[in-house]
């Protein structure tokens, strides 16, 4: 699978939040949980994977296309996150 992503917003994400873009990548090759994130009409489907990142959890969002995964943010999950991910992978 291939990734992309805005780079003026890869640098804002790694300021901001602390987690590289170009890191996430790999946490769709582990344990990953993902929900469709419809709090909003973005104008396109988006998720929240959540997965291991350098042994801890985090929550990136994205957008899917038709050959690669679109990053929009990557950040450290919520406390609710955490549960759904830890649940999820208990089951």
């Amino acid at each position: 699978m291939e990734f992309e992503w805005d780079e003026t917003k890869r640098l804002t994400n790694l300021r901001k939040h602390g987690i590289d873009f170009i890191d996430v990548s790999t946490i769709f090759d582990g344990d990953i949980v993902t929900v469709e994130d419809d709090r909003f009409n973005y104008g396109e489907q988006r998720f929240v994977t959540l997965g291991l990142l350098q042994g801890r959890v985090v929550a990136v969002v994205h957008t899917e296309r038709e050959e690669c995964i679109r990053i929009i943010s990557a950040r450290k999950p919520t406390k609710y996150e955490q549960q759904i991910y830890f649940e999820q992978l208990s089951n």
